[in-house]
């Protein structure tokens, strides 16, 4: 018998039959908003509710190793400082590449996520190695600036290395209701991207309600994204269980619909395994198990991955080496 958090359950492999028939939402600014505001309206109550029970929920001991080491394969192992250095970014390659230098058998993280200046360095770092090189880019974290410098900015991240681009979306246009702005510029850097994959942060902290968490979530889909984020990590607040939530209910239903699978990454606030575990009990229990696979979920993470590796030694040793203050699944 699979367990709950078991990706090789029933229910993997829907077949894609494209966005053709969403063509005619995106043709005018209002029939995109017609439709983005035609969407159900988000219960906040029940989905805050749903989120509270959610994470209540505990795994058995014997899927927590499971769990860790999927947690950990998920991870987007960041930084974003000001004084981010060469040397720094190796560093953190190393660690993406060997998480616990003592055992061989942890997995490796997903991706190494830096400035677009420094992607060469990671991606020269990560040779040989299937870990990611994804890079910030248009003008993060505010997103102020104009199209071409945004473009720009993602083709020299692209030309330096990076195979994944992380957008942040206009959302002073958004909140004004500037859908097709929105959209547009969106198609435009998924083509500036080439072949990287192309993830839309939404900066959920900024967009008041859950409906327009919604709506944001669909628009971004519809323009080409290939992950959905919550946030750039520095607006308070980031990712949140709820928030969490709209958006996987918004891949499942937009898969349900178009056959197209996008990934989600919550970023920002996590550092717990106790937080990583609620989040794939949430994938679970509301996308779904294709869902659990680093090709559809992410962590935007720089602390999280300290506290999986304490945990899991905790699990094949049965003591921790590491600080005494840890949190406990």
């Amino acid at each position: 018998m699979t367990h709950a958090l078991d990706p090789t359950a029933p229910g993997r492999g829907t077949p894609a039959v494209g966005l053709d028939a969403y063509a005619d939402v995106t043709r005018s600014d209002a029939a995109l908003r017609a439709f983005l505001h035609g969407l159900p309206g988000v219960d906040q109550v029940g989905a805050e509710a749903r989120a509270a029970q959610l994470g209540t929920r505990s795994i058995k001991t014997t899927a927590k190793a499971w769990a860790i080491d999927a947690a950990i394969s998920m991870v987007d192992l960041t930084t974003l400082e000001g004084a981010d250095t060469p040397g720094r970014v190796r560093s953190l390659a190393a660690k993406a590449r060997r998480p616990d230098p003592t055992d061989a058998s942890c997995p490796q993280v997903a991706a190494v996520c830096v400035y677009g200046d420094l992607a060469g360095v990671a991606r020269d770092a990560l040779v040989g190695t299937g870990i990611h090189t994804a890079a910030v880019a248009t003008a993060f974290p505010s997103g102020r600036a104009s199209r071409a410098v945004k473009i720009a900015d993602v083709r020299d991240a692209v030309g330096n290395g990076a195979d994944e681009i992380d957008m942040v979306i206009d959302r002073g246009a958004f909140l004004a209701g500037r859908y097709l702005d929105v959209f547009e510029e969106i198609v435009a850097v998924k083509e500036a991207c080439g072949s990287a994959h192309l993830k839309v942060i939404l900066e959920t902290g900024e967009l008041r309600t859950y409906d327009a968490v919604r709506r944001a979530s669909w628009l971004a889909m519809l323009a080409g994204g290939d992950v959905i984020k919550t946030s750039t990590g520095k607006v308070s607040p980031a990712a949140t269980l709820p928030v969490c939530l709209v958006m996987l209910e918004a891949v499942r239903d937009f898969r349900a619909a178009t056959g197209v699978q996008i990934g989600v990454k919550p970023a920002g606030g996590i550092r717990t395994t106790k937080d990583a575990v609620k989040h794939l009990v949430m994938i679970n229990e509301v996308a779904g198990p294709d869902w659990l696979d680093p090709d559809f979920f992410r962590f935007g993470a720089s602390s999280l991955l300290d506290d999986l590796l304490l945990q899991r030694q905790k699990l094949r040793t049965g003591h921790y080496s590491g600080p005494d203050h840890v949190s406990v699944v």
